[in-house]
Order: structure tokens, then C-alpha cells, then sequence
């Protein structure tokens, strides 16, 4: 099925507008590219100072064209492009690539500049890329719209390709995506496109995922972002990769912005600069990678190798030393390297000189690469179920020799039974790189990378993509009577849960002393008792909560006070009274919070609760909503996991509540979006299995929330310091 998309990465015509005689300069470098790459299309220079460049007419303004054209490259002062641009919609353009910068990188008129583009792409339906793109460069069909050195032919220049299958590359960095292509390109990585884009006045990275992920050519993607703005159209791509099994290794910049969150509530103060991002790549299975070499390696991996199938590893080397770094590379990325079977290792023994190993890792030594036994090592280890990947260790240092023969390797290589992954401890020669290439193999030489490679791939073909939310799990309900103030206390903030349709246990609100021989009556012992005030979300600051009450003198006592203290640390806080409750039996404590992003709205989050949530910091956020299975999926990636399901002969919790108790709190979250800003449980106290789940403390803010209270501002982005509530 066509793609919008199609006309832009393979266009039938390109007309250069600013095109340049000049190959020192970059209008003139973009003739060049295309030219050398061997395009294959019409190309239309368009200059009025030239009659002709390099044997092509050379066209006045693009009206003079009278040719269809399926792409405008774009290479003239910034305050020409607009013109420029209107002509090419009367033209009938159907796609621009701007390279010209100086818009909305630089504010003021120029990001007026920039606005105005943005409203003739959505006037005329011209799809536009950039300003201040580097362009694009489609491998397949042979279109250098860039200027950029990496795609330059020189004809002595050797091609080197070792995979079948292609990357495809996506930058909000011009120069990084084609600096990721570059690399690639010297392991040996096929292409099928990168494409650099810009300010994004129009196409953004969102809508080049998307055609990625459809794109049959193009079996891994590599993103590079600094920021997602056609959030839908990213989010949509994404599930669809993830749908169709196609890996996205994701490079996420800006992480270490000194961004503030005001937040009431610990989700909101926990959550680090791009907590939301890496929310969305867990939901989508995204491998992300925080270095070039780490991500290209990553891709190298995933373009020559199948999925594995567990993760135990075969580490087979011609030195002892480096099979045992080797080892320990994988193992430290929790991957297995389980000894042999004494019958595999019989086998193995037969090939090998005395002084071999043959336990794992498996050392067949520098004789053993002359009698053949390494070649036959891997065709063993290929075939045997005991291992599901192999980790080949060695030198490819030299110009004349190879370890191996292409006739006894590529068979192996390409039955693709399992990984085979290449690692030369002393620098790979071009030499081997090629040859190993016709084989269908790359050669790493970064031995860490090598590991961080073979786990992601692990990984990832353990990744499913969670079921949906089930939206019948909480039917929306009007809850605006219920925010009655921009922080909602603990009464208020269970009302509102109660009324959405979550499960609470029986509390009283009591105004006055005479109210509470009733509630103890209805409460029953032990007791706990709360300070209620929308001024004061932490109440243990103020000494307002005591718990284990158990006689009515206590009860009393206490009353007064939780009145009295609230008073001293808060003369000005509107108090609504004392919340009177059963005391909760024992149970895990979980917090399950939720908070609105800038970019991808409301998420939801869980993690180790009580004092400890902001010591340890054991939480996992997720796009809310999410389903019941999804929320046990969250639940399970905690360190503290263990405390749910059993840890020293305790009890098992009651997950299978909790996890429901998760998606109708992100469905809650999700539903009223416009309304709520923040909610948080912390405590909720998971009880052991078949005893459910008790709500000990919520918090509900209000999405118009003008100001949150001074004593709140001192949770910046990750480093809340306040303390949590009891």
C-alpha cells in the first residue's frame, strides 16, 4: 500500500532551488550528491544568475519548470523561503526539503518565519522537512538530498557490506543521524535511509517512524531525539513497530536539563527529566541505547543476527584470557554462560590440541584455528540446544590470514539458528572485516558494547507488547464537585476515588468531639486518626496522624491533639477535621501514583511506598492507561518484586488486586485529564493472597492548580526532599 511518505524518499523529479556552480559551497554540493549517487530522476537547478549547472538547464523560478516535481530542496536566505515556498505550492510541489537555517533556532521574527511555513504546509498540504535540515539520504533508491560528506562517492573507496538486512535512521540532529549512518556504514551496516529533521515545521520524527516502521526495506530503526512534537503520529508508529516486530534502538538527549517540577505528590517530584520518555520506549519495547558506538553495535547485531531464544551464551575464543573477559562481558549483562554438557564437550575435545577448554568459555587455541577445529566448534555449538547464542572470540588483526573459510562459515551464518557475534580483541584489518562480510558477519571490536548487544537482543525477543486497557474496568464519572481546591485532602481525595468506583475502607470524617462516639462505633479498634486539611498533604510533619488507638480515653485524647499540633506548625491551614479509620492489617507497601507530562500526558506510576518511596527510589512509570496484566508487568520489573511474591517465606501478596486497583487508576488518570493533574496512594497495603489491597493515604490535585503551597516547592525534577506521608 503506498505511503504519503513515498513521493519524499523516492521522488521521479527534484528541483534544487539555490543551486550553485560553487561545489565548495552547500547549494552546490547538493547537485553533486545527488549527481554522484547516480539518482535517477529529473533534476532541476533553479538560479536565475545561471543559465546552466554542470550540463543541466538552469530554470529562472520553478514556475518556468513546467514539470511535474516530487521534491524541492531548498537552499536560500531565510527571509526568501516563504516566496520560495509559495511558488513551489502553486507549482504543484508535492514535497520541500528547507535547508536553510536561521528560523525558529533563532526566536523572535525568525520563528515568525518559521510559523508562517508551518501554516502554508497545513494550507497548501505541501509536505515540508525542516528549516535547518541536513536533508536526507535514501539508499535504495539512490537520493543524496544532502549535503552531508558521509554519502560522497569516492571511487577508490572500498564498499564494505556484511548485512542483508537495512537500518533505517531517524535525527532531530542532522549531523548525528548521518554520524550513526557513517559508522554503520564502516562496520559494514546496510542503509535504507537516515533522515535528518530539522526544526520540524511540518514532518517530524513521529511521521518518518512511521514511515520507517512500514517501509519494507528497512528492518531495524535507529532514532536519535531531543523531543517529540507530533506526539500521535509517534505514539501510533511505535505500537505499530511493536506490532510488527521491527526493533527501534532509541537515543533520548537532553536528559540532564535542570528542569523543576512543582509537584504536591512524590510520582511528580520522582520523576527524573525524561522519565516519561523512557516510559513510553518500556510500553513499546524501544531499545535504548545512550551511546553511538553502543546503539550502532546494538544495530550491527540485530541486522546479521536472529533473535535469540534464551539467554545462556557460548563463548569460543583462540586465547584463555579473552575468553574469559568474553565471559565476563556477557555475564555482566546477567547473561548466562552455562557449562557444556560433558557430551558436547567430547565432541569439542576431539577437535581441539590438549591444552584446549572445552567447559565455556570454550578455548580452542591458535592450533585449534589451523586444524579447523574453531570452524567446527560453531558448527556444533550452532546446532546444540544448550546454548542459545555465540560469543566468537579472536584476533583479525592480519592483512593475508583468515581463521575462517566463506564456503564452511556463511552456510552457518545463514541458516540464522541463532546469534553468532564477532569479536576481534586486537583492531579488525579491513582485510578480515571484508572477508568476514561476504560471510554475512560484522566484527566488533568493542568488547562491552559486544555484551550490551547480545542482552538487548535477548531483550527484546522476550518483548510483547501489553493487552489494552480495559476501559469497562472504571465507567467515567463527574468528579468536579469533588476539587473543591487545587490540593485536595485525604478526605476529599478518597471521596473522589470512592465516587470514581475504587474500593476504600469505611472512614469517618469527624468536625467535632461530639461526633466521635459514633465513629468509633463505626470504626471499631484499633483506631488510626488524621489531621484533614487541603493545607497540610504531609501530615506527618505536622504530627497529625496517631495510630494503634484503643480505648475511647485514647481517642479523645488524641483528638484534641492532632487539633492542637495542626495549629502550632500551621496557624493558617483551613482544618476540616479528623479522619477516624480502622487500622489496616499488615501488608506490602506499594505506592501507585499518577501525573500529567508536557509532552505525553498523564502517567502512571508504582514503586516500593511509605517512608522509604524517595530513599530508594524503586519505581516504573508507564503511559497511562494500562491494563491489569500491564500493571502486574510493571510490578514485576521492581527491585523489590521479591516482597510481592513470597521473598523469605512470606506470604504471597495479593497482586492480582493490586494490579486491577493500577489500571483503574490510570484509567481514572486518563478519563479526567482535563481535571486532574496529580493522584497519588501511598500507602497502599498489599495484603497477603485472597486479603486484597488497602488504600492507607491518597492525594488528588487539581489540574488548575494555581500555586502549589510554598513547603511543596522543594521537589526539583528527581530530587523531591519532603517527606512522604505516613
Amino acid at each position: 500500500m503506498p505511503h504519503p511518505l513515498d513521493s519524499f524518499f523516492a521522488p521521479e523529479s527534484i528541483a534544487l532551488i539555490g543551486a550553485s556552480r560553487d561545489q565548495d559551497k552547500i547549494p552546490g554540493r547538493l547537485l553533486s550528491m545527488l549527481r554522484k549517487n547516480g539518482y535517477a530522476g529529473r533534476l532541476y537547478p533553479i538560479n536565475p544568475n545561471y543559465g546552466d549547472i554542470d550540463g543541466l538547464k538552469c530554470y529562472r523560478s520553478i514556475a518556468d519548470v513546467g514539470q511535474p516535481i516530487d521534491l524541492a530542496i531548498v537552499i536560500i536566505p531565510a527571509r526568501a523561503v516563504l516566496g520560495a515556498l509559495e511558488q513551489c505550492a502553486a507549482a504543484g510541489v508535492r514535497n520541500a526539503v528547507i535547508i536553510s537555517s536561521g528560523f525558529a533556532e533563532e526566536g523572535g521574527d525568525s520563528a515568525a518565519m518559521q510559523d508562517a511555513i508551518v501554516a502554508l504546509a497545513k494550507r497548501t498540504g505541501m509536505r515540508i522537512s525542516g528549516p535547518n535540515a541536513e536533508g536526507f539520504y535514501s539508499q535504495v533508491q539512490r537520493v543524496a538530498a544532502t549535503f552531508s560528506p558521509t554519502v560522497d562517492v569516492k571511487p577508490d573507496a572500498p564498499n564494505l557490506v556484511a548485512t542483508k538486512r537495512r537500518i533505517g535512521i531517524v535525527a532531530q540532529s542532522g549531523g548525528i543521524g548521518f554520524a550513526i549512518y557513517h559508522r554503520a556504514k564502516a562496520l559494514g551496516v546496510a542503509l535504507s535511509y537516515v533522515v535528518s529533521a530539522g526544526n520540524e515545521s511540518d514532518l517530524g520524527a513521529g511521521e518518518f517512524l512511521d514511515y520507517m516502521v512500514q517501509d519494507a526495506s528497512t528492518d531495524v530503526i535507529l532514532l536519535f531525539i531531543e523531543g517529540i512534537r507530533d506526539v500521535d503520529k509517534f505514539l501510533a508508529a511505535a505500537k505499530r513497530a511493536a506490532e510488527m516486530r521491527k526493533p527501534v534502538i532509541v537515543t533520548k538527549v537532553g536528559r540532564s536539563g535542570a528542569g523543576e517540577r512543582a509537584a504536591a505528590s512524590h510520582t511528580a517530584s520522582m520523576a527524573g527529566w525524561s522519565a516519561a520518555y523512557d516510559a513510553v520506549f518500556a510500553k513499546f519495547g524501544f531499545i535504548v541505547s545512550n551511546d553511538l558506538d553502543e546503539a550502532v553495535t546494538i544495530a550491527a547485531v540485530l541486522t546479521t543476527n536472529p533473535l535469540p531464544k534464551g539467554d545462556r551464551v557460548a563463548v569460543l575464543t583462540v586465547s584463555g584470557g579473552a575468553g574469559i573477559w568474553g565471559a565476563d562481558a556477557v555475564s555482566m549483562q546477567g547473561l548466562k554462560v552455562p557449562e557444556l554438557s560433558s557430551s558436547i564437550q567430547g565432541e569439542i575435545k576431539k577437535l581441539l590440541p590438549s591444552y584446549g577448554a572445552t567447559g565455556n568459555p570454550i578455548d580452542v587455541t591458535a592450533q585449534g584455528v589451523h586444524s579447523g577445529g574453531l570452524q567446527r566448534s560453531i558448527d556444533l555449538l550452532d546446532v546444540s540446544d544448550e546454548v542459545d547464542a555465540i560469543l566468537v572470540v579472536l584476533s583479525l588483526s592480519s592483512d593475508i590470514r583468515m581463521p575462517f573459510k566463506e564456503a564452511e562459515l556463511k552456510p552457518v551464518l545463514s541458516a540464522q539458528n541463532k546469534p553468532v557475534v564477532f569479536y576481534s580483541y586486537t583492531l579488525p584489518s579491513h582485510f578480515a572485516r571484508s572477508e568476514l562480510a561476504k560471510s554475512g558477519a560484522v566484527v566488533l571490536s568493542g568488547l562491552t558494547h559486544a555484551g550490551v548487544a547480545m542482552r538487548q537482543a535477548a531483550d527484546y525477543a522476550k518483548f510483547k507488547l501489553a493487552p489494552p486497557a480495559d476501559v469497562a474496568a472504571l465507567p467515567p464519572r463527574d468528579l468536579a464537585r469533588f476539587l473543591t481546591s487545587p490540593v485536595l485532602s485525604e478526605f476529599d481525595s478518597k471521596s473522589l476515588l470512592r465516587a470514581a468506583g475504587i474500593a476504600l475502607a469505611d472512614e469517618v470524617l469527624v468536625t467535632e468531639r461530639g461526633g466521635l462516639d459514633a465513629a468509633i462505633a463505626r470504626a471499631g479498634f484499633p483506631l488510626v486518626m488524621k489531621i484533614q486539611s487541603p493545607d497540610i498533604p504531609h501530615k506527618s510533619e505536622v504530627g497529625g496522624v496517631r495510630v494503634n488507638i484503643t480505648t475511647k480515653g485514647e481517642a479523645f485524647t488524641a483528638f484534641q491533639a492532632l487539633l492542637d499540633s495542626a495549629q502550632r506548625h500551621r496557624s493558617n491551614a483551613a482544618i476540616q477535621g479528623v479522619l477516624v479509620g480502622p487500622m489496616a492489617k499488615k501488608g506490602v507497601e506499594i505506592i501507585v501514583g499518577t501525573l500529567l507530562d508536557a509532552t505525553f500526558g498523564p502517567m502512571i506510576m508504582v514503586g516500593l511506598g511509605g517512608i522509604t518511596t524517595e530513599l530508594f527510589r524503586d519505581v516504573i512509570y508507564r503511559p497511562a492507561p494500562v491494563s491489569a496484566a500491564e500493571a502486574s508487568a510493571m510490578l514485576d520489573a521492581l527491585k523489590a518484586a521479591p516482597l510481592l511474591h513470597g521473598f523469605r517465606g512470606a506470604p504471597k501478596a495479593d497482586v492480582a488486586v493490586l494490579a486491577h486497583l493500577i489500571a483503574q487508576i490510570s484509567l481514572l488518570a486518563a478519563q479526567h485529564a482535563g481535571e486532574i493533574s496529580e493522584i497519588e496512594i501511598n500507602p497502599a497495603l498489599v495484603h497477603r493472597e485472597g486479603q486484597g489491597v488497602t488504600i492507607v493515604d491518597a492525594l488528588v490535585v487539581g489540574k488548575n492548580s494555581a500555586v502549589v503551597p510554598a513547603h511543596m516547592r522543594n521537589c526539583a525534577s528527581g530530587a523531591g526532599t519532603h517527606n512522604p506521608r505516613p
